[in-house]
C-alpha cells in the first residue's frame, strides 16, 4: 500500500525511479507498470490510474526532465549558451537513472511504436528546450530550429552512452561542439537556410568534432 501522504509528483516519480531500477537489472522488456508499482511499494490500482501502459512512464519521465531542464532556467547570454545548459541539465536527469535508461536504448531498434512514440515526444521537448532558450520556435521557423536542436540532442545522447566519466566531460563536449556546428552550418537559431556541410567518413563512430548535418526543414508541424 502506498503511503496516502505522497502528492501525485511524489507517486509519479517513486515508480518512475523504480522502473528504470528494474529495466537496469531485467531489461525494458521485462518491465510492467504493475512490477515497478509492486517495486516502489505504491498502490497498483493508483499506478493503473495514472500509467495506463508502460509507454507513459516514457512519457512523463520526459515531461519530469524538461521540468527540471526549464527549472529556474536561463535568460541572460548567449542562446547556445543557454541551450547548452539546458540539454546538460537533461542530461543530469538521464544520468540518474543511467542503467534503466540505457536498457531502454538498446531495445528501440526492435521497438518501432516505441521508437516512434519516444521520437515525437523528444520533438516536443525540444521545442520546449528552444521555447526555454528565448527562441519563438513556431512555424516553418520553428520547424527548422526543433529539428536543429533533435540533431543535437541525439547527437549527444550517442556520446552519453559511451560516457563514463563523473562529469559527463564527454558528452558535454559533443553537446557544445553539434550547438556550434549546427548553428554554423544551418544559421538555425535565427532561421537562415544554409547549404548542409558534407558528412565526413566515419560518421557513424562518435566523433564530437564532426556532428552530423542537419537536413531542410520539414514542413510546419501542427503542435506547438
Amino acid at each position: 500500500m502506498s503511503d496516502p501522504r505522497l502528492s501525485d509528483a511524489d507517486f509519479d516519480i517513486a515508480l518512475i525511479t523504480a522502473a528504470f531500477r528494474l529495466a537496469g537489472e531485467e531489461g525494458w522488456r521485462n518491465l510492467n507498470v504493475a512490477k515497478a508499482a509492486r517495486a516502489a511499494g505504491l498502490s497498483v490500482a493508483e499506478a493503473r490510474g495514472r500509467f495506463p501502459a508502460r509507454t507513459a512512464i516514457l512519457l512523463r519521465f520526459g515531461r519530469l526532465a524538461d521540468q527540471a531542464a526549464l527549472l529556474d532556467a536561463p535568460d541572460e547570454g548567449p542562446v547556445r549558451d543557454r541551450l547548452f545548459d539546458l540539454l546538460m541539465r537533461r542530461f543530469d536527469v538521464l544520468q540518474t537513472h543511467r542503467a534503466g535508461v540505457k536498457a531502454l536504448l538498446r531495445i528501440l531498434p526492435t521497438e518501432p511504436f516505441t521508437a516512434l512514440l519516444l521520437a515525437s515526444a523528444t520533438r516536443r521537448s525540444m521545442r520546449w528546450m528552444l521555447q526555454g532558450a528565448g527562441i519563438d520556435a513556431t512555424g516553418p521557423r520553428g520547424a527548422l530550429q526543433v529539428r536543429g536542436l533533435l540533431a543535437v540532442w541525439l547527437w549527444g545522447v550517442r556520446a552519453w552512452e559511451r560516457d563514463e566519466s563523473d562529469d559527463l566531460s564527454g558528452t558535454m563536449a559533443a553537446v557544445d561542439t553539434a550547438l556550434q556546428r549546427v548553428e554554423q552550418a544551418a544559421s538555425w537559431l535565427d532561421g537562415r537556410r544554409a547549404k548542409p556541410p558534407p558528412v565526413a567518413s566515419g560518421a557513424g563512430e562518435i566523433d564530437p568534432s564532426d556532428p552530423p548535418p542537419i537536413d531542410d526543414p520539414p514542413l510546419p508541424e501542427s503542435e506547438a
